[in-house]
């Protein structure tokens, strides 16, 4: 006989097999367009900002187009583990493996934690390096303010990946609106201090990225707040040992999410570098002040190709908590 938890606990989700499909769409899809939109905004913001600031320009807005492709690489981490955890969650709470559910979910946790801890030492400790990679020595303005945003950012790699990792598994507990609410919560802060402390407190890049980071920490806290509220799963201390056989399972699903992600990291590591060496050919650009120029152009240009991206990723990543519901509960039509 099935534990009576179970059954308390399978009960929340129900509507997931019961509800009209363009329903259940329209609940799920919508909060994660809106997630996904907000999430963009982070960067948007920025370079709106330091934009308008005299004193950063565009030298500015090219230091942010270095490191954009940096934190391009924790999301796509953060996704694989997130986007691939809320398939699974959802396939075993229809499914009415509930063991499952809230052990995959802390494996998710804690590969989250452990990854983003490696990620942020990696980025410290070939700082440099990485940021050269990615074009940042275009001149020497350019290079030390792309240090300046990149230290901050670097720091809050942690806050940010879990908050991005948790959003979809917030999702798969049937709560997308919630999910939305975290996003949105740490983007209005970000845009909030952006203008106070880059114009007001004169904090430069520093400013930009600290304001980034603190709304990353408010998202992070709102997801830590929910994993110890869920309502179709109740994480318990074996939740978060680790299962190789339970990882294996989850994170080749998310995998496409791994690799859309990545392939910008890869073409905006092209771009960067093809501007530095064919803009140095060029009679205005071949200047010294004037080499961040293209760099800061595109990746203006990039940061708007984001909103469509937003749009197509969330109309398919929302329904991910219905399709796996649906497939664990053998309802292979509305799965259809």
């Amino acid at each position: 006989m099935e534990p009576i938890i179970n059954k308390m606990e399978g009960d929340a989700n129900a509507f997931l097999a019961l509800e009209p499909i363009g329903k259940l769409m329209k609940k799920f899809s919508i909060p994660c367009i809106i997630s996904l939109l907000v999430g963009a905004l982070y960067n948007i913001v920025d370079q709106i900002f330091i934009a308008n600031a005299s004193y950063l320009g565009s030298n500015g807005n090219a230091a942010n187009t270095v490191v954009f492709p940096l934190t391009v690489v924790a999301l796509a981490i953060a996704v694989m583990i997130g986007d691939g955890a809320c398939a699974f969650v959802s396939i075993s709470l229809g499914a009415k493996q509930h063991e499952k559910a809230h052990h995959s979910i802390g494996n998710a946790v804690f590969l989250t934690i452990i990854s983003s801890v490696i990620l942020t030492a990696l980025y410290f400790i070939f700082m440099e390096s990485i940021l050269t990679l990615f074009g940042g020595k275009v001149n020497e303005e350019t290079f030390a303010l792309s240090k300046e945003y990149f230290i901050w950012i670097a720091a809050g790699i942690p806050f940010f990946m879990f908050g991005q990792a948790m959003n979809p598994i917030i999702r798969s507990d049937g709560s997308p609106r919630f999910a939305m609410i975290t996003t949105i919560a740490g983007a209005v802060l970000n845009i909030i201090l952006d203008p106070i402390f880059i114009f007001v407190f004169k904090w430069g890049m520093m400013g930009a990225a600290v304001a980034t980071v603190l709304g990353q920490i408010v998202t992070a806290l709102f997801a830590i707040h929910y994993l110890c509220n869920m309502k179709a799963v109740k994480l318990q201390k074996n939740s978060f040992v680790l299962s190789g056989h339970l990882i294996s399972k989850f994170l080749p699903l998310g995998i496409c999410s791994l690799l859309s992600q990545i392939s910008l990291v890869a073409a905006m590591a092209s771009i960067n570098n093809m501007i530095k060496k064919y803009g140095s050919l060029d009679v205005i650009f071949g200047q010294e002040q004037y080499a961040q120029i293209p760099m800061a152009v595109v990746g203006i240009v990039m940061k708007f190709f984001q909103i469509v991206i937003a749009i197509v990723v969330g109309m398919a990543a929302g329904c991910i908590p219905v399709v796996g519901y649906n497939l664990g509960a053998n309802k292979i039509e509305r799965v259809k």
